[in-house]
């Protein structure tokens, strides 16, 4: 069915062509062109200038504004950073124009808002993604679609394998429960646009085939994964983990897996590796298991090519913790054996005791606690309240760039305790091991230790969160103390960490945050929302994302474009 509404004589559009009228509640522009009448909304789709101030030219319709184009007739564009332009069919009746008021009735939201993402994350156009999110939304999408759409992309064309950009992505899946509800579009955007920008430029993914093996034991699996990585040979791991998927090793078993490959050396990559593994099998929570054959061959480049901790200095000299590491690990068999059967309660002090400046005591505190009975997930738990302490009590007399030292040892951390929820692998055991040396040589940053803040409460916890906000608006070193001391205050004053939660994950979504700081949020509240005592990882993060503001918030600025247009506003009149 098609409602046609009169709109103009068309003596009067070929006088004056353009012709701007109402059709449907809609804004309509009349051409005529080379002998034809053409309908087309008078709204670029790029930035919504009006198109009756374009051009038109051999059946291309050019904006004034940003030069995109447009094929008259059709309303698809030739340039990759302007969606198509909406076009209303035209019929002639007795000297006068009528316009069809609703030529959109059978459209699909959805699947035009999909293909847009798609193409935005191809061109990597965060204009055009921030946009099809928001269309997503609106048309009331599960984001779990925009979530699968970016990793099948982010696996698919990036060489490389897993990167910053999928991290990123999974990480602010992870957010979203914790976010205000006008912020969770915002965050899938954000994660989103770091997956276009990470794939940007990048060869694609080359599949290799899963090896053809039947009846190949679990354990066979993971020894042939860990010997191919063991010699950097990514192609070899590859097809092994694709076996390993394809005989149906469930979570427990890959993850088993992956943990043992990423402890057989030290600290993978400043601890990214491991950290990658973990977002890796959170974002599969989150979109589904069927594309684990699509996610997880991703780690193992990385996997493959890491540098190996064992290989730099600082994990040699003056104390070889490499070797103290490594001499714990072998015991560590005997010292499950022992504990089985024990239950082992954190004493007091031990977090205090991983903070101390004799690598030797950090290690004999935790195989003696695994000989007790102590899980991984206590003891992962244990080193991420250590690395946060260190993050809550970093110096900001360091250089700059240490922040990230402090940084990885604590999301790696987080990685370790994601990992612990989902296998008990006794090399899990070798991770905590290595988390508490990273402690251990970020002790230097804490010289002297800023104290951590201890306040009574009291206090109004709204004039704290008021306080708390400003001083992401400051850049300077005073504003990262003034930080952490608002946090506390505010949490001892009974105030609700929720909204505390919520406040922060607005302020790191208005900003060009970056990888870092995202991850460090992310890691802030899931840790917060599973330790005893969380307090000390919102204050870490506060302090953390103080370090890291403001900035121009460019990508804060696209969104807020992107809005306005879906909602049909004027940005060129603003």
């Amino acid at each position: 069915m098609t409602s046609f509404e009169r709109v103009a004589s068309a003596a009067e559009v070929r006088e004056a062509s353009p012709q701007v009228v109402r059709v449907g509640g809609r804004t309509v522009v009349l051409f005529y062109h080379e002998g034809s009448f053409h309908a087309v909304d008078d709204r670029c789709p790029h930035m919504g200038f009006p198109l009756s101030d374009g051009s038109v030219e051999d059946g291309i319709l050019t904006c004034p504004w940003h030069h995109a184009r447009f094929e008259l007739s059709g309303g698809d564009t030739f340039d990759p950073f302007a969606d198509d332009v909406s076009t209303f069919p035209v019929e002639m009746r007795d000297g006068d124009v009528y316009v069809d008021t609703d030529p959109e009735r059978d459209a699909d939201p959805a699947a035009h808002w999909q293909e847009r993402l798609e193409h935005g994350l191809r061109e990597s156009l965060s204009l055009v993604i921030d946009k099809a999110v928001i269309g997503l939304d609106d048309a009331g999408v599960d984001p779990a679609v925009s979530l699968r759409i970016g990793a099948a992309f982010g696996t698919e064309y990036r060489e490389g394998g897993w990167g910053s950009g999928l991290t990123t992505l999974a990480a602010m899946a992870t957010l979203l429960p914790d976010l205000r509800p006008a912020d969770r579009r915002r965050a899938l955007a954000v994660g989103l646009g770091a997956v276009a920008d990470d794939c940007a430029g990048e060869p694609p993914f080359f599949v290799q085939e899963p090896l053809s093996t039947e009846h190949v034991s679990a354990d066979r699996l993971t020894e042939w994964f860990r010997d191919t990585v063991e010699v950097r040979d990514a192609d070899g791991a590859e097809r092994v983990i694709r076996a390993a998927i394809h005989a149906g090793l469930d979570e427990s078993a890959l993850a088993a897996t992956f943990v043992a490959a990423a402890t057989d050396h030290r600290y993978l990559d400043s601890g990214h590796r491991l950290d990658f593994v973990n977002k890796a099998f959170e974002l599969l929570d989150r979109i589904g298991w069927e594309h684990a054959d699509a996610v997880l061959p991703s780690l193992v480049p990385g996997l493959a090519d890491a540098e190996r901790a064992e290989e730099r200095s600082s994990w040699r000299q003056p104390v070889d913790v490499v070797a103290l590491v490594e001499g714990a690990s072998d015991d560590l068999s005997a010292l499950v054996a022992r504990g089985e059967g024990e239950t082992w309660t954190e004493p007091d002090g031990f977090v205090d005791r991983l903070l101390g400046d004799d690598p030797h005591d950090i290690v004999d505190a935790l195989t003696d606690a695994v000989a007790a009975g102590a899980t991984t997930a206590q003891l992962a738990g244990a080193v991420a309240d250590a690395a946060a302490r260190r993050v809550a009590q970093f110096g900001t007399a360091n250089e700059f760039r240490d922040w990230n030292t402090v940084h990885h040892t604590y999301t790696y951390a987080n990685a370790v305790c994601g990992l612990a929820g989902r296998t008990d692998a006794v090399e899990l055991y070798r991770a905590v091991l290595d988390g508490a040396v990273s402690v251990y040589l970020d002790r230097f940053l804490n010289t002297p230790p800023i104290p951590l803040p201890d306040p009574d409460g009291g206090r109004d916890p709204n004039e704290m969160l008021t306080a708390l906000l400003e001083t992401f608006e400051v850049e300077a070193d005073e504003t990262v103390g003034k930080a952490g001391r608002h946090a506390a205050e505010y949490l001892a004053s009974g105030g609700d960490p929720t909204r505390l939660k919520r406040a922060l994950g607005e302020v790191l979504l208005r900003e060009d945050a970056g990888f870092h700081p995202r991850q460090n949020v992310e890691a802030a509240f899931s840790r917060y929302d599973a330790a005893e005592d969380g307090r000390v990882h919102l204050i870490a993060t506060a302090r953390y994302l103080a370090a890291h503001t403001p900035t121009r918030r460019e990508g804060e600025q696209t969104f807020r474009i992107a809005e306005r247009l879906n909602r049909g506003e004027a940005i060129h009149e603003a």
